[in-house]
């Protein structure tokens, strides 16, 4: 089984390779950091599967895929990028799956196994689409619930912020955007930074209460959950499982105005 990963950013493009390895699903790998490079090797070659970048200079991802699939139509697609606004277009053109940098080793083979149709959970044994005892609900109003058990949050705006955690799909995001994001015009000022630490450690205190203190990281004022540690029906939407898109009925997480941004992208798609 043949494998090709395309992306501009060469630090970038090693590591992905290097998770692809790691997988041991492949006998070939081949990579370019140039577009138009990689759909020439399609003049020979052939790939099972494409890890694209999807905003390069040049020819966009979107583009090489579809340029590919012309060459190679049997090839399956996984898109790589930044930007969480991509994914209705990656879907539009039926894309196998779709991941946020930085990649995380669980969540890519989680999408290798969905775009192949494998069943296999992988050599760690563990779930392909996160800790099943973790499940966050974000179609409706914004949820997490421990082996079928809803969390009570001790301050509305500890939840809040771990939805909008949940919303960047594993980025790390800085204290002061959050700030920005939960207070919209708000200042900054000290007492309000103080005020946002309580904040973030109630959120910690609830989950270390739960047991559930893995979905959270917090490095250096930079914040992010972990994909892998729990299942999530936005996650399974953006990678096509069937049941999540079904279940999508025009709402997201409805009781924060930030939202409606993904919430319009969801309904696009």
């Amino acid at each position: 089984m043949k494998a090709i990963c395309v992306d501009d950013e060469e630090l970038v493009l090693f590591r992905t390779v290097s998770l692809v390895k790691k997988t041991k699903k492949f006998d070939q790998i081949e990579h370019f950091t140039d577009a138009q490079e990689a759909l020439a090797w399609f003049d020979e070659g052939r790939a099972d599967l494409a890890f694209l970048d999807i905003d390069m200079p040049g020819m966009k991802g979107l583009d090489l895929a579809t340029a590919m699939k012309e060459k190679c139509p049997g090839i399956k697609v996984i898109f790589l990028t930044s930007y969480s606004e991509y994914a209705v277009d990656a879907f539009t053109m039926h894309a196998s799956g779709y991941l946020l940098k930085p990649v995380g080793y669980d969540r890519l083979l989680a999408e290798i196994e969905f775009a192949l149709g494998s069943e296999e959970t992988g050599a760690g044994g563990g779930s392909t689409r996160g800790t099943a005892g973790v499940r966050v609900e974000t179609f409706g109003f914004f949820n997490v619930l421990v082996d079928g058990r809803p969390v009570s949050f001790k301050r509305s705006k500890a939840k809040e912020l771990l939805a909008c955690l949940v919303d960047r799909q594993g980025q790390f995001v800085s204290r002061k955007d959050l700030f920005y994001i939960l207070w919209e015009d708000d200042n900054y000022d000290r007492a309000k930074q103080k005020y946002f630490d309580t904040i973030i450690r109630s959120l910690k205190e609830t989950l270390d209460e739960y047991e559930i203190a893995d979905i959270f990281e917090l490095e250096k004022g930079m914040m992010r959950v972990v994909p892998e540690e729990f299942d999530c029906d936005l996650y399974r939407y953006l990678s096509g499982d069937k049941a999540a898109v079904a279940g999508f009925r025009g709402e997201y997480m409805s009781s924060y105005s930030w939202a409606a941004a993904t919430e319009g992208y969801l309904t696009e798609r």
